[in-house]
């Protein structure tokens, strides 16, 4: 079985990665987390008592400490999820994305290209850095425009797309220039289980619960295209797998929608599961002002996937918003468990002044 040095495995994406690849025994992990305000230990609680699954709190930015994993678990891949990953923060705060995203990646590349170049032949042949990114990096697109693909040239319109665009090309540039064996991959936007409340729809759902507005920005017509992360997860484990070296590959969920839809959604679910006497949730909408570069549309074209490695998302985006819901609806104590003052106080700075 692979052994696989996962980082940022206590945010969304990379811990429901965890789960999965220990459930259905894909490999044997080694978690370095830095356990930022996205980051949340519960999410893998279940997994305190594996043998084959080991945390580590540090900073990817850390030569030394990510030289000693690497020396003391030679693992045989490394995926790197770790990133800041929210436009809104970015704005408020682009250093932060730029020191994570960017001098964070280029740190750990740095300290994979030495530890790499010390292995055998046969054993730089076997190892691959695999490299989570998002589909920012390209920019924004018109409603007729075709979707992205992954010869798209980068347009980044936030700093946060900017500092993900950066590290997207610091990876290619490890490739082309030392040889390293990395592999890039470029997802839309995600929704499940485990999804850190100040992102749309898990944002949405909880608002909803508590009787809350439910804040749009601008019309409401800004498109997405949404991948539950199950499947993700799926395709990244492929990638690893049977991904070419040097290569981008596109993830989608090909399902694109609207943000009003999306929430309209949201709500038509909660008026099935957890109805409300003489309340629509939908009554809770409203718009407010629009945050800065907002990117009118997002779309992947994931035929390079499905071709070379045959991979398709399983889930619609009904199917999938029914299964999230129901985990927020049925985990409350996790909820609870991450409304924290600092995440309380975010919400507050990014919202109170965005009213019409």
């Amino acid at each position: 079985m692979q052994k696989l040095l996962i980082t940022g495995g206590a945010g969304f994406i990379g811990a429901n990665f965890i789960l999965q690849a220990r459930m259905e025994n894909w490999a044997n992990i080694i978690n370095l987390d830095k356990l930022t305000y996205a980051s949340n230990l519960q999410n893998l609680a279940e997994l305190e008592e594996d043998k084959n699954y080991h945390f580590i709190q540090g900073d990817i930015a850390d030569l030394e400490l990510v030289s000693n994993l690497l020396e003391q678990y030679h693992p045989d891949a490394i995926i790197n999820f770790a990133a800041e990953s929210h436009v809104d923060r970015s704005i408020l705060n682009p250093l932060s994305f730029v020191e994570t995203n960017v001098v964070g990646t280029f740190k750990l590349l740095e300290t994979t290209r030495l530890y790499w170049e010390k292995l055998s032949s046969p054993q730089q042949e076997k190892f691959r850095f695999v490299h989570v990114s998002t589909d920012e990096v390209y920019g924004s697109l018109n409603p007729t425009d075709p979707a992205f693909r992954e010869d798209t040239p980068y347009a980044p319109n936030s700093p946060y797309a900017a500092s993900k665009a950066s590290s997207d090309h610091f990876v290619r540039a490890y490739h082309h220039t030392y040889g390293l064996p990395t592999i890039t991959t470029n997802c839309s936007n995600n929704y499940g289980p485990r999804q850190f409340p100040e992102k749309l729809i898990p944002l949405m759902i909880l608002n909803a619960l508590d009787g809350k507005t439910l804040p749009i920005y601008g019309d409401g017509q800004n498109v997405r295209d949404w991948l539950y992360v199950r499947d993700h997860c799926e395709a990244i484990n492929l990638i690893l797998r049977e991904g070419k070296f040097g290569e981008t590959y596109n993830i989608g969920g090909l399902n694109e929608q609207s943000n009003l839809a999306v929430v309209e959604k949201i709500c038509t679910i909660l008026d099935e599961l957890v109805p409300k006497p003489g309340l629509s949730y939908s009554s809770l909408i409203t718009f407010v002002k629009d945050r800065p570069g907002h990117d009118r549309r997002y779309a992947i074209d994931c035929g390079k996937l499905e071709k070379l490695l045959g991979w398709r998302p399983k889930e619609t985006f009904e199917s999938g918003l029914f299964k999230t819901i129901e985990w927020y609806v049925n985990n409350s104590n996790w909820v609870e468990s991450i409304r924290s003052g600092a995440y309380t106080n975010w919400i507050k700075q990014n919202y109170e002044h965005r009213k019409f």
